[in-house]
């Protein structure tokens, strides 16, 4: 047998200072990875999921990553977006309101600087403020901010960028039956081809994490800012097979008892007030019993469709996080996950299901050739129970669900009433970043954030501070303070007032017997509109000088 050779004393004293500094760098490694204070970011934004769409506010969509987090961090239950998606995606890149940043409208180039239809130069983005303070700022997915290459991701303090310009498109690579769209996806500054073994949302967070990968590599003392601005759950109706197959046949019980069974969940998960009562159909919402078997059968694939989507956005949200575990940054890492407005209740004709496209496919709905949407019925069904849908100020309109989550950063187990707004992420993020808010910026002056800081709530629980947010869109327009919220559709203009705390559905109006209450919040809005340059959407809308496709 062989033996080990005599190690004499110097040898030994030798092993031991080696593996003394050996196992002291490891520790001191360690030891850093625990105690940086400064996190890394990732931003999630999902496109029109209504509020019940996941697992942990009331869905039959398994949303295991996404359900995980809400319970290992912070639930928001009266969290509020700009309802629709370019004002919503202005507000949360700039800190202050849509119109503010010059997007109070689409992408429509306006002579208004408050619709000039891309982000103006008087604010600053996440990024620009994140960059300045030593983060590595990347995003992937959906810009919809600006679709002159001078504003694109890149020239708004962006280091890499992968994503759709514009607004929206087939999830599918460049196949020969790709709907024909004269939209921009692009890498960095260029624009490029998808392959066409491709599926948006898988690729999306591939480039996600090829910008992480290559941050931690070259830069792994300073932290990172990944903003995910996933295009599903938007029209089309694109998915995988396999994730289709799961929930085929699962909703041929019809819209009235999906969404009671979630509105049942939603109690049982006590995210309203003991009483509340689920709203009855809208009036132009057919009875399922009425509905003809095929077009059942069809309601059916089409929701199967949708679920599939956010199920596939959920799956990849668990692939970051698995990502970030494996390069030693999850534990340093927050999430916050929303929506850029509730569910859409539009309705695309004349876009697939031709004979070709139902006999070619198991899925007809996720053809790559069909452009569809799952129309009023589906999007009742994501909004439980709240009214109206994207593009209205009712709660179907612009209420998210909302998760925050960070070991090391927020608080577990949390569910937090206080009302919030796509405008206090930014103060949430610069406090947590230790970065600065700039007074000028590259030569302009900037506006002044509009948000408050979350931090507190969210590692101290203390209540946020009441404030009034207010809210306009093509001429709908509402505004939220404390428990009250006054809502006004446009063109009818009448206001109407609701008691959040015990009326999440805004079914009972109170105007008439709190008629002080509501004079006071509509002087509220009249000051806040005239603020931040609010024009009366019939003055503006004859004011058009670039429809784009929204």
């Amino acid at each position: 047998m062989y033996k080990l050779p005599m190690i004499n004393q110097h040898m030994k004293k030798l092993l031991i200072a080696v593996l003394s500094v050996l196992l002291t760098g490891n520790a001191v490694y360690s030891q850093a990875k625990k105690t940086k204070t400064r996190p890394n970011i990732v931003l999630i934004l999902t496109d029109d999921m209504g509020y019940s769409d996941l697992g942990c506010f009331g869905s039959e969509i398994n949303t295991p990553n996404l359900d995980t987090m809400a319970t290992g961090g912070v639930k928001m239950t009266n969290f509020y977006n700009a309802s629709r998606c370019c004002p919503s995606r202005a507000s949360l890149l700039t800190g202050v309101y849509p119109h503010q940043a010059g997007v109070g409208d689409m992408m429509n180039t306006r002579p208004y600087p408050a619709y000039q239809g891309y982000l103006n130069r008087q604010t600053v983005t996440l990024a620009e403020v994140l960059q300045q303070a030593g983060y590595g700022t990347y995003m992937s997915g959906k810009w919809h901010v600006g679709q002159a290459k001078e504003n694109w991701p890149l020239q708004r303090g962006f280091d890499r960028y992968y994503g759709l310009i514009d607004g929206a498109n087939s999830y599918f690579g460049n196949r020969p039956y790709r709907p024909k769209q004269k939209l921009t996806i692009a890498l960095d500054n260029e624009a490029i081809v998808p392959p066409a073994e491709y599926y948006s949302t898988d690729g999306y967070t591939d480039y996600a994490l090829q910008f992480i990968d290559q941050h931690v590599k070259k830069r792994n003392n300073d932290p990172f800012f990944m903003y995910i601005a996933y295009q599903a759950p938007h029209w089309p109706l694109h998915a995988l097979p396999e994730d289709i197959a799961k929930y085929k046949g699962k909703y041929m019980e019809g819209w009235e008892v999906v969404r009671q069974k979630r509105f049942d969940k939603q109690m049982k998960l006590k995210l309203f007030p003991s009483g509340t009562t689920l709203p009855a159909l809208d009036d132009n919402i057919r009875q399922w019993a009425d509905c003809s078997w095929e077009e059942k059968v069809r309601w059916d694939e089409q929701m199967a469709v949708y679920a599939a989507m956010v199920d596939r956005v959920d799956q990849n949200v668990g692939k970051i996080k698995r990502r970030l575990q494996e390069i030693g940054e999850l534990e340093n890492t927050i999430f916050i996950f929303l929506s850029d407005n509730g569910a859409s209740n539009e309705t695309i004709t004349n876009a697939g299901f031709t004979p070709e496209i139902l006999a070619a496919n198991e899925f007809p709905a996720s053809h790559p050739q069909s452009f569809t949407a799952y129309g009023s019925e589906g999007a009742l069904v994501s909004n439980t129970p709240f009214r109206k849908y994207k593009h209205w100020e009712f709660e179907g309109g612009n209420a998210t669900s909302f998760i925050a989550y960070g070991p090391q950063f927020i608080q577990k187990g949390m569910r937090i009433e206080s009302p919030a707004h796509l405008v206090d992420i930014m103060p949430t993020i610069i406090e947590y970043a230790r970065a600065t808010y700039p007074k000028t910026y590259k030569g302009n002056s900037i506006q002044t954030m509009e948000g408050i800081s979350l931090v507190s709530s969210w590692t101290a629980n203390e209540k946020a501070k009441e404030r009034a947010i207010c809210f306009e869109h093509e001429g709908n327009k509402a505004v939220r303070n404390g428990k009250w919220k006054i809502v006004a559709e446009y063109p009818q203009n009448e206001w109407f007032l609701y008691d959040l705390s015990s009326d999440r559905a805004e079914q009972t109006d109170l105007k008439s017997k709190h008629p002080t209450v509501l004079k006071e919040m509509v002087g509220i809005y009249d000051k806040w509109a005239e603020r931040v340059g609010v024009i009366p959407y019939e003055q503006l809308d004859t004011k058009r000088t670039n429809e784009r496709y929204k």
